[in-house]
Formats: structure tokens, C-alpha cells, sequence
């Protein structure tokens, strides 16, 4: 998942805070999928710059369906543990 959008929504974040300077790939979407992970679309400007979302967390929502549509195998794994 690194290389969709999700990680690359993580590496925005993270290029914002002061003091960062050492970025991860924060290309647009476009360059490497048709269609990605995450909406509204990561998109470069002409002049090299990037409109961030202002929404919380990571800016971006996760498009499920398109993680759901490839899934054959799924696991739930539950945080509540059982007495022995």
C-alpha cells in the first residue's frame, strides 16, 4: 500500500511539518495508476506545487471499493482478548 496513494498521502503529511526535509514520493496520482486508493486525486500544479487537502488525518479519503474489488481473502483479527 505504500506506493498508492495512501502512502503517498502519508509522505504529504509528513513534508508539511516544520523542520522535515527529506520527502518520499509525493508525485501525482496520474504518473503511476489510472486509478488510485484515495480521492480527491493527488494532482501537481504547472508550477510544482500541490493544492493539500484541508480535511483531518490524512487529507485523503480511502476508496474502499477499489481495495475491496481485487480482495479473494479477507481476515478479521479481533484487539479483545479471551480468557484462557
Amino acid at each position: 500500500m505504500l506506493e498508492t496513494g495512501i502512502g503517498r498521502a502519508h509522505n504529504i503529511a509528513m513534508s508539511t511539518l516544520a523542520g522535515f526535509t527529506l520527502p518520499g514520493d509525493v508525485s501525482a496520482n496520474k504518473r503511476y495508476w489510472n486509478e488510485d486508493l484515495i480521492e480527491p486525486e493527488v494532482e501537481v500544479t504547472s508550477k510544482g506545487t500541490m493544492r493539500l487537502p484541508k480535511t483531518p488525518g490524512i487529507g485523503y479519503a480511502v476508496r474502499r471499493d477499489q481495495i475491496e474489488q481485487p480482495t479473494v481473502r479477507r481476515n478479521n483479527w479481533s484487539s479483545q482478548r479471551t480468557a484462557a
